[in-house]
C-alpha cells in the first residue's frame, strides 16, 4: 500500500512537477504535515475533522449496556475559540495545497459543521453543495429528550467562485439508475465486517462507511488523481482510493489508527482497470469511432461480440457495423438497443469480446488501450 512515514522524504509525483508522499500515511499532526506538502499539489481533499462533541457523562442504553461514544482526547478542545482557530489553521493549509481545479469535502455534525462552513467561506472556498448523509440505522436517542440524530452534513466546495472542477455528472446519474443524483444520500452507518474492531471494541468511534467515500471519489476525481485525507483515522479514504485507482495521502497522529489503516489498505484489492472506467458526459467522452478499432486491428472483421450475459451474439463487419444472428445490422449502439428493445444503449459497455485468458471484457477496454497508445 505504500509506507508509513513521520513526514519523511516524499517521492516524486507522476508528472515530476512536485514531490508528494503518494499512497503513504504520514504519522504526524495534520497542520504540520500539510505545511510540508507543496502548494497546489492535490486534486481532492476529504476531511473528517474532530466534531468537538464534548459529551458530558457516561451514556447507557435502556438495557444498561454502555454506549461506546466519542470520548477521545483528539475530540476535546478547551473552548469554541480554540476549535475555531484549529479549523482555520487546517483549512488554510487545505486551500494552499489544493490544485486550482480541485475540490474539498468536509463532513461534520450539528456540533461543528456550521462553524466549519463559515470558515470555509471566509478562506475563499466556494460552496458547491451541502450533502445530507441520512443514516438508515442511526443510533437512537437513549435519553429521549431530543430528536434522534439521524444524519450528518457534508460540505463540497471548490477553491473559488470561478474555479473549474471535476464532477462526473454522467457517472453519478448512472449510479442512480439514470436519475440525477440528489443531495440527500442514504447509507447505513459502518457496521458488520467493515467495522474494524480490536478485542471486541471499535478501533475508531466514527469510522465512515466505504460506500460514502466510494460515491464521493467516483463523483469528483479521475483515475490517477491524488486525494488527501488530513484526518485519516482507520483509512477508509485510502482503501477506497486504492480500489478505484486513485492515489492517496493520509495524515494521522494516533498510532493505533495508523496500524489499523495500514493493515486494512494492504488487504484492499484494486479494481480491474476496465471496471474503474465510468460513464462520461458527451463532452468528456473521447471521440473514437468503433470503426477505428477495426481499422487498427484491435478487433478484426469476423470477430464475435456478446453482451456480458451472452444472451446476444453479433459479428463485427469490415466497416465497423455489427450483424446479429437474425440478420439485423447496425452500429454498436443502435443494434444493442434494437436487440434489447430499449430506447438507447451504450455499445461500448454493452458489447464484450473474449480476451485471451481473461474472459469477457467490454469493448471499451480496447478503446482505452487505443487511447493510451495514441494520446501524447
Amino acid at each position: 500500500m505504500g509506507a508509513v512515514q513521520t513526514i519523511a522524504r516524499p517521492r516524486a509525483a507522476a508528472d515530476d512537477s512536485a514531490t508528494l508522499p503518494l499512497d503513504t500515511i504520514l504519522t504526524a499532526d495534520c497542520i504540520a504535515a500539510m505545511k510540508a506538502l507543496p502548494a497546489a499539489s492535490v486534486d481532492m481533499i476529504f476531511a473528517d475533522p474532530p466534531y468537538n462533541l464534548q459529551l458530558g457523562g457516561e451514556l447507557f442504553r435502556p438495557d444498561g449496556t454502555h454506549v461506546d461514544a466519542v470520548t477521545d482526547d483528539w475530540d476535546k478542545f478547551d473552548s469554541l475559540k480554540h476549535y475555531d482557530a484549529f479549523t482555520r489553521a487546517w483549512l488554510a493549509e487545505a486551500h494552499r495545497t489544493l490544485k486550482p481545479n480541485g475540490t474539498i469535502w468536509v463532513i461534520g455534525s450539528y456540533h461543528n459543521i456550521f462553524r466549519v462552513g463559515a470558515t470555509v467561506q471566509d478562506l475563499g472556498f466556494w460552496i458547491l453543495n451541502d450533502i445530507v448523509w441520512r443514516k438508515s440505522n442511526p443510533m437512537p436517542n437513549f435519553r429521549g429528550t431530543r430528536f434522534t440524530n439521524a444524519h450528518e452534513t457534508l460540505i463540497w466546495a471548490s477553491k473559488g467562485e470561478k474555479a473549474k472542477y471535476t464532477f462526473n455528472y454522467r457517472a453519478m446519474k448512472t449510479l442512480n439508475d439514470e436519475l440525477q443524483m440528489r443531495s440527500d444520500w442514504e447509507f447505513p452507518i459502518c457496521g458488520g465486517q467493515e467495522r474494524l474492531k480490536k478485542d471486541g471494541h471499535k478501533v475508531h468511534p466514527t469510522q465512515k462507511p466505504e460506500a460514502l467515500l466510494y460515491r464521493i471519489l467516483l463523483a469528483c476525481t479521475k483515475p490517477g488523481d491524488v486525494v488527501l485525507d488530513p484526518f485519516f483515522g482507520t483509512g477508509t479514504t485510502g482503501a477506497v482510493a486504492k480500489r478505484l485507482g486513485r492515489h492517496w495521502i493520509g495524515i494521522e497522529r494516533e498510532r493505533g489508527y495508523v496500524a489499523a489503516a495500514t493493515q486494512r489498505i494492504e488487504a484492499a484489492l484494486p479494481l480491474d482497470e476496465s471496471a474503474v472506467a465510468t460513464m462520461q458526459s458527451p463532452r468528456q467522452q473521447p471521440k473514437v469511432a468503433f470503426g477505428t478499432l477495426v481499422e487498427n486491428d484491435y478487433l478484426t472483421p469476423g470477430a464475435i461480440l456478446t453482451d456480458a450475459k451472452r444472451r446476444y451474439r453479433v459479428t463485427v463487419r469490415a466497416d465497423g457495423s455489427l450483424v446479429s444472428e437474425c440478420g439485423a445490422v447496425g452500429s454498436i449502439h443502435k443494434l444493442g438497443a434494437a436487440l434489447q428493445g430499449a430506447p438507447a444503449c451504450n455499445g461500448w459497455t454493452f458489447w464484450h469480446y473474449e480476451a485471451d485468458g481473461a474472459g469477457l471484457r467490454p469493448i471499451d477496454a480496447l478503446r482505452q488501450t487505443w487511447l493510451l497508445a495514441t494520446q501524447p
